[in-house]
């Protein structure tokens, strides 16, 4: 009676943390939005967009003062010249950005490349396209393996995700590793859908490099970020996509019939977050150094083994071998007999390598911290 696609794909594990969070009142470290309040002047603006009746639909592919934002900082950060009426598309968040991008390029039983660790949406994007993904697992230490990397590309390869800063192991690609996966995008006629929705939360001096900048890319490559993370409005839903004309073309139409457009004052709004000065970036990756810092010692004084991220805001971190768990057993005894909510690592692995693994965020006050740090301490008693 239903759709074989379906059959493929589990809801999402990281919603389902959350409804169990509520249920157990414990600390939500599971699902990755800030509890704390978005920029004061994003907030009036979108009020005053609402106020100033722009609550009707805007052209579909998104409000011209927006792409045209969006393309300055596409050149300014990202290195991307892209043409804001014929190159930028607005979304209802890089999510469905990334939906539209599958279903414009795949078609059934052609290959998808994705890094293992993954944000658990891609799994479910590919299958609802029709693709087929092979996964490419990073080394432990979160660098390519080059072998594994050259084997999955094939005859059959369309596309290639590339996420960067990773979600959830915060691995940052470097401009090495990204001329690796040019050649071989090149070599093979392969599209690179890059999921850059951490691009501005760095640290260590890392720096955020789009793979559409490289000379041999810009035409290849669909570069996808938002507003979510960067500006703590998780709840908006405003993301988009840039790339090169006939791709673009591609992706609006699947767009068009599969939400029409993303939320018209919210994109109003998002103007004014896009003029905000080059301070708010780095003070932004600044507060949430120190936030990494909080949990990462939590994590380690509670028995946790883990590395320090180079972006995003999550912690990938192994269970306590004394408690012969996996991570599903772990992650429900931790929300509802600690109190702490956490991502089972499965949810991001395809292979056995996530089973004694959880995720953490620390987008969150540092009250909220400090309080998950007092109960992930009884783990020690």
């Amino acid at each position: 009676m239903l759709s074989r696609r379906v059959d493929h794909f589990v809801e999402s594990v990281i919603r389902d943390m959350t409804r169990l969070s509520i249920k157990h009142d414990a600390i939500n470290l599971a699902q990755g939005f800030p509890d704390f309040p978005a920029p004061l002047e994003l907030k009036r603006a979108a009020a005053d967009a609402i106020m100033g009746d722009f609550n009707q639909y805007s052209i579909t592919w998104g409000a011209k003062d927006l792409r045209e934002e969006i393309s300055r900082k596409a050149l300014k950060y990202n290195h991307i010249e892209a043409d804001p009426d014929t190159e930028v598309t607005v979304t209802c968040g890089s999510t469905e950005a990334m939906m539209a991008s599958m279903l414009a390029l795949i078609n059934d039983g052609e290959e998808v490349v994705v890094f293992e660790p993954f944000y658990e949406n891609y799994g479910p994007d590919a299958a609802v396209s029709g693709a087929v993904p092979r996964f490419v697992p990073l080394n432990d230490d979160g660098s390519i393996d080059e072998n594994a990397l050259v084997s999955a590309f094939n005859k059959k390869t369309r596309a290639l995700i590339l996420n960067t800063p990773n979600n959830p192991c915060g691995k940052v690609f470097t401009r090495d590793e990204m001329k690796l996966i040019a050649d071989l995008c090149a070599d093979h006629d392969v599209i690179a859908v890059t999921d850059e929705i951490y691009e501005y939360i760095l640290y260590d001096g890392k720096k955020h490099i789009s793979i559409a900048s490289l000379d041999e890319m810009k035409d290849r490559t669909i570069t996808i970020s938002g507003f979510s993370k960067t500006y703590s409005v998780t709840g908006w839903r405003i993301g988009y996509a840039v790339a090169q004309k006939e791709l673009t073309s591609a992706l609006r139409k699947v767009h068009d019939f599969l939400t029409v457009g993303a939320p018209a004052p919210l994109q109003h709004a998002c103007v004014t977050a896009l003029q905000f000065p080059d301070s708010y970036y780095k003070e932004l990756a600044n507060m949430y150094g120190g936030k990494r810092k909080l949990l990462y010692d939590a994590l380690i004084k509670a028995g946790f083994e883990c590395r320090l991220p180079d972006g995003a805001y999550y912690i990938l971190a192994d269970i306590p071998e004394y408690f012969e768990m996996d991570d599903m057993a772990f992650a429900r005894y931790l929300v509802s007999e600690i109190g702490v909510a956490a991502v089972p690592g499965s949810s991001f692995f395809k292979s056995e390598s996530g089973k004694y693994k959880l995720r953490f965020t620390f987008s969150k006050k540092d009250e909220t911290l400090l309080e998950a740090t007092k109960r992930l301490e009884k783990l020690k008693l």
